[in-house]
């Protein structure tokens, strides 16, 4: 019997050298090619001629002159999509860019649909109104003529549920590609503050991850070093903070840093992980830092507290992180990381994952439909013990996926 096709877009391409999703399909490819044919679209901005390959862990890849994210994440994924039409079973969809196209998809042929609404991007305050309306209605159609839509948190979950009335499938990232690195006498040279407590975090410098928050708090906490690694020079935000608080003497503004082995090691030797971000799903550089048992200090809003099961500290406003570092002790903080590691042992493993893929894939190809949410009550709200009965509790109390600062 001839294997599923499974056309993977949205990604930058393989090998992985980008982000989640790109690492995720990575990992889908080594892990599920003995059960599907894969091919998965890559953007020739990122691999010049020389090192493009014909296919990657039995994955055919094929390269188009577009770029993944951004504005031409829109032309990308549409010529992803017109493409796969020629050849796959299944359509899986990493983000909503390419929405529009999913309804005369599910229309006008057989080709099966999965999406992963990757968070809510219209809801980020880093898009101008016009994207904004765009990416909403994307999701909208991605979502409602999808044959399942795959959320990476329980809160994604939930803010699906209400405004789509359809049942989101909960499927997280993996962490154990992971390594923790023991540092040289050449990277103590380099970095003064290895091999003495830090606080650290790497991300994008944008204020929808709070990095002003952190860097107010620690401004207070002069006996405590913080590392901070990212783009600063990218955005006015970044460079009035890099400008405020580089004169700190305690506290490190290094800019991006490419070499994986040496971010692996500044992470993975720190004493404390600082994950600020307030809008998306489950952070793969949070379950990375999980996996690594490194003790978690998050912003506090539902989806964090989702990924670490209510297990880790957490904080709003600088006082809280000012707190939370006076107040907990070293024996807490080592329970503390046996905890996120425990989770991540159990959640964010690479095989679940991909497992977890490859159940919903059959399920796609074997159903002719998609699972609501049913029955309604009177007033169009779900039903108590139906949603008892179904594991669906959680939505009784919902908090949606994005929730800015009080």
């Amino acid at each position: 019997m001839r294997k599923k096709r499974v056309a993977i877009i949205g990604t930058v391409g393989l090998p992985a050298k980008y982000g989640g999703f790109e690492t995720l399909a990575e990992h889908l490819v080594g892990e599920l090619s003995g059960d599907f044919d894969f091919t998965v679209y890559c953007t020739g901005k990122k691999y010049p001629r020389e090192q493009r390959q014909r296919s990657y862990r039995g994955a055919r890849l094929v390269y188009l002159p577009f770029d993944a994210n951004g504005l031409q994440s829109i032309i990308y994924d549409t010529l992803s999509i017109l493409h796969a039409l020629l050849f796959a079973d299944v359509l899986l969809v990493l983000g909503v860019s390419g929405g529009f196209l999913l309804p005369f998809v599910k229309w006008f042929t057989n080709k099966k649909i999965i999406v992963s609404i990757d968070g809510i991007e219209w809801k980020r305050n880093k898009w101008s109104k016009l994207a904004r309306w765009y990416l909403w209605a994307a999701e909208w159609m991605a979502v409602k003529f999808s044959h399942a839509d795959i959320a990476d948190n329980e809160s994604i979950q939930d803010y699906t549920a209400i405004r789509y009335k359809t049942l989101s499938h909960i499927i997280e990232y993996g962490a154990d590609h992971t390594l923790r690195v023991t540092p040289t006498a050449e990277d103590r040279q380099k970095y003064s503050f290895v091999g003495q407590p830090y606080a650290f975090t790497v991300c994008r410098i944008e204020p929808e991850n709070n990095l002003h928050v952190i860097l107010e708090a620690f401004a207070q906490l002069p006996r405590h070093q913080l590392v901070m690694v990212g783009n600063w020079n990218n955005s006015a935000y970044g460079a009035d903070l890099k400008a405020t608080y580089e004169q700190f003497s305690h506290i490190h503004l290094l800019d991006p840093i490419y070499n994986q082995r040496e971010l692996d090691m500044l992470r993975g030797n720190c004493l404390l992980y600082m994950h600020g971000h307030s809008a998306g799903g489950t952070n793969p550089s949070l379950v990375e830092a999980m996996y690594l048992g490194l003790p978690v200090i998050a912003f506090n809003v539902s989806y964090n507290r989702t990924t670490t099961e209510g297990a880790a500290l957490y904080f709003r406003q600088p006082a809280d992180i000012v707190r939370i570092v006076h107040e907990t002790g070293i024996g807490q903080i080592r329970q503390l990381g046996e905890r996120m590691k425990h989770i991540a042992d159990r959640r964010y493993t690479w095989a679940v994952i991909a497992s977890r893929y490859r159940y919903l894939i059959r399920k796609v190809v074997a159903s002719p439909t998609k699972t609501k949410i049913a029955p309604m009550g009177p007033q169009g709200h779900l039903k108590l013990d139906y949603m008892v009965k179904n594991g669906m509790a959680h939505l009784l109390t919902p908090s949606f996926f994005y929730e800015k600062r009080r």
